[in-house]
């Protein structure tokens, strides 16, 4: 397996795995529930998964970036989840552009050779960004990061463990 087939894999198991711990949030309430004030919930998850993917992409092909009303203020870095479902979009609405963004990352991850994962990335982006390939890899760990909070609300709303 060469270095950029394991990275897709590592993406596509990682948006897998949150993808399964989703599955089983299915009221408003579930989809906004906090394990204390502050914390992560699964629909800001979600948009933040949604919103970090398009960052990602206006890094490595800008022209698919797209800017969504009010995103960034929800689910971006430095926002503020509430457990209140009227101050968020649809949960439908948040969970097609995640997978979207996801899918449009991976459509670009696919037309990249492996000497463009050590193109550096354009001006203005965070220096733990470095690189092209270090984008991708941000996306694998990242998401990693905030599923293990899912993992916590899950578990403390009853759920079953997603892996048995």
């Amino acid at each position: 397996m060469s270095p950029k087939e394991r990275l897709r894999r590592q993406l596509v198991t990682a948006r897998e795995t949150s993808e399964r711990y989703l599955e089983d949030f299915k009221t408003p309430e579930a989809w906004t529930a906090m394990v204390h004030k502050g914390a992560n919930h699964a629909l800001w998850f979600v948009g933040h998964m949604a919103n970090t993917d398009n960052f990602f992409i206006s890094i490595v092909a800008p022209e698919q970036a797209v800017k969504r009303a009010g995103f960034a203020e929800k689910f971006g870095v430095g926002s503020h989840p509430t457990s209140d479902p009227n101050d968020y979009p649809s949960v439908e609405e948040v969970l097609a552009f995640m997978r979207e963004r996801r899918a449009v990352l991976l459509g670009i991850f696919d037309l990249l050779t492996e000497e463009d994962f050590a193109r550096a990335t354009p001006e203005g982006t965070p220096s733990f960004l470095a690189d092209i390939g270090s984008v991708f890899e941000m996306a694998v760990w990242h998401e990693g990061l905030h599923s293990g909070q899912l993992s916590v609300t899950r578990r403390s709303l009853g759920f079953d463990p997603a892996f048995r």
